[in-house]
């Protein structure tokens, strides 16, 4: 069957349209709440969601104990005797009790060293035996172990002649010349005849000398004789 020319196109129903419209507005909308939809934001450095940091729970550290103190020294101590011991003995027990202030002397006068404390022996001491401060000096006055304690001690500082020339009979060569002025001229002559030189003048003892005790120095020279210790003027 033949269509007649130029007869009507057909016309779309209005529900249809409806539908192709309400269809449209619902896709866009899709579209734009998707494209609309904020991005969770992100730690640039980590590249993922940041976080609230989270709180430590270490405990925060506790200062350091000080270190324990050591006991505090008494300031005295048990001085016991010494006398008839080795000097080197007396010494380091001495020295276990606290006292560290320790010197000794020639007993005898004649001003030697202790060079070798094992060499000599205790006759006596200062101070006395008993409690005293731990700073306290203890001196020994000692004699070498062959020899005899004298009765009293003729150790000790040498006193100064002064102006008065004193009598040094007696005494060792070097005690005199250190109760001497370091001015005065002094020639030490060997008495036995001899002629031998005064070199340890600690081993010799004076005989005579000029000018006689108690002249008056006044810058004088002195001339001591002397023969050793266990010789005989």
């Amino acid at each position: 069957m033949s269509i007649p020319y130029g007869s009507p196109k057909k016309k779309r129903s209005t529900g249809a349209v409806v539908a192709l419209v309400v269809g449209g507005v619902f896709a866009l909308l899709v579209a734009f709440g998707t494209l609309a939809e904020p991005e969770e934001p992100r730690d640039d450095k980590a590249g993922s969601p940041s976080a609230p940091a989270a709180k430590s729970t270490a405990a925060p550290p506790s200062d350091p104990e000080p270190a324990t103190a050591p006991p505090a020294r008494s300031g005295s101590a048990e001085l016991p005797g010494f006398v008839g011991m080795g000097l080197q003995s007396a010494q380091d027990r001495a020295q276990e009790l606290g006292y560290h202030h320790l010197t000794s002397h020639d007993a005898l006068g004649r001003g030697r060293h202790q060079i070798s404390d094992r060499n000599w022996k205790v006759c006596f001491q200062s101070p006395r035996p008993g409690r005293h401060r731990s700073t306290t000096e203890v001196d020994f006055g000692t004699v070498k172990l062959e020899e005899t304690c004298p009765a009293e001690d003729a150790g000790g500082d040498v006193a100064e002649a002064g102006s008065t020339m004193p009598d040094f009979t007696g005494t060792s060569v070097k005690v005199a010349r250190q109760a001497l002025d370091s001015s005065t001229g002094l020639t030490v002559q060997d008495a036995s005849g001899e002629d031998r030189s005064v070199l340890v003048e600690s081993n010799w003892q004076v005989c005579s000398q000029e000018p006689a005790a108690g002249t008056a120095l006044d810058g004088r020279p002195v001339v001591l004789r002397a023969v050793k210790f266990d010789e005989n003027c």
